[in-house]
């Protein structure tokens, strides 16, 4: 089963952007998803199982390691990425 997830990440501090690089970055190092980052939001597609095991990694190494933030998801099932022409 595919899975499709857009998430932004609101870490509570004033220097919010490193934070938030570090938390792309690390999605970015898994190769069977596919990420697409914006302004507002990444979104991040692959297999269900993978992607949420991903999240649950990497939001629990963001807490550890950069503090307290909020995390707001979407989720729908299947593959939603865009094709590489509509990006």
């Amino acid at each position: 089963m595919k899975l499709s997830v857009e998430i932004s990440m609101y870490p509570l501090k004033d220097e919010y952007i490193p934070t938030i690089q570090d938390f792309i970055d690390r999605l970015n190092n898994h190769p069977n998803l596919k990420v697409i980052t914006n302004t507002m939001s990444t979104q991040v597609f692959g297999d269900y199982d993978q992607l949420m095991d991903v999240l649950k990694q990497e939001m629990r190494t963001a807490y550890e390691k950069h503090g307290r933030a909020i995390f707001v998801c979407k989720f729908i099932d299947g593959d939603l990425a865009p094709e590489a022409s509509d990006v």
